[in-house]
């Protein structure tokens, strides 16, 4: 590839190459803080190449390969770039990662211990953890969470943060200009902008925490705490896992761990400030 870039995210590391200068540009600026791999060895390739010889200077568009792909991928527009190369990554995550169980959650840590919050699209989980990484959490994680298939402590991967739609102006008033990439129109989940984690969440990624509480957050309803069981817990992490199936019977025995000693609530919230609330309400009960 013409451009490329390597980082190390957490105990994970990527190059990511591509046939255009702006996507390298813009993850250099926002990885500004990160690591390169050891030794220059990278865990993951991602490239961003033209979907056919001519988009790379014709209405150019990116199709996003790499160690692992999907064929039937639909192209992206090159103004989507910086979206290409995260998806890229979350692309080599899903499918080649095995030395943890990924659950697809948002992550913090308060005094040595993890919250974790999981949920569709859409449920507040992302914005919820930025708020927090704001506040006095580390933000461990807004994609996966790497949940230690022997120890059972939860280890960081604090990617970007992805901000979508209403999300983008509730956080520009809470961090720094600097620590915002482009804002991406009109993709297929509508407006995105990326986030830089905090320099400590940075500083501390290769620190982990025991998890402490599970969250199942749900935006857009008046405030409310439920109970959830066991047996609801571990289907639902079993559908929220893209290696469970993958990881065999170490897997299963890590998230049974995790499902009978870690407490599990679904949260309902009409906004970010109830949303906190609520979390400093469980996790004051969850010591």
């Amino acid at each position: 590839m013409r451009h490329s870039i390597a980082l190390t995210i957490g105990p994970a590391s990527f190059r990511i190459g591509s046939a255009w200068p702006a996507p390298i540009a813009q993850l250099a600026h926002l990885y500004r803080a990160y690591p390169t791999p050891p030794e220059g060895i990278a865990d993951f390739t991602v490239r961003l190449e033209p979907s056919k010889p001519w988009r790379r200077h014709i209405r150019p568009s990116i199709h996003i390969t790499g160690d692992h792909g999907l064929a039937d991928a639909a192209p992206m527009a090159l103004a989507h770039g910086l979206l290409a190369a995260e998806m890229g990554m979350n692309l080599q995550m899903a499918l080649g990662w095995r030395r943890h169980l990924l659950l697809h959650a948002s992550c913090v840590e308060k005094d040595g211990r993890a919250l974790v919050m999981t949920g569709e699209s859409g449920s507040g989980k992302s914005t919820l953890a930025a708020q927090l990484g704001e506040r006095g959490w580390r933000l461990m994680g807004d994609e996966f969470a790497l949940l230690d298939l022997h120890s059972g402590q939860i280890f960081a991967f604090p990617r970007l943060i992805s901000l979508k739609n209403a999300a983008i102006s509730v956080m520009e008033a809470e961090a720094a200009p600097d620590r915002f990439g482009p804002l991406l129109r009109a993709t297929a989940k509508g407006d995105i902008r990326h986030l830089s984690p905090r320099a400590d969440a940075v500083a501390r990624m290769a620190e982990g925490a025991m998890p402490a509480l599970l969250l199942f957050p749900r935006y857009g309803f008046a405030p409310e705490i439920r109970t959830v069981g066991q047996g609801e817990v571990f289907m639902r992490l079993t559908q929220a896992s893209t290696n469970y199936t993958a990881l065999g019977e170490p897997g299963f025995t890590a998230l049974t761990r995790f499902v009978q000693t870690v407490p599990a609530h679904a949260i309902d919230f009409p906004s970010g400030e109830d949303a906190i609330a609520l979390v400093e309400q469980l996790w004051a009960e969850a010591r």
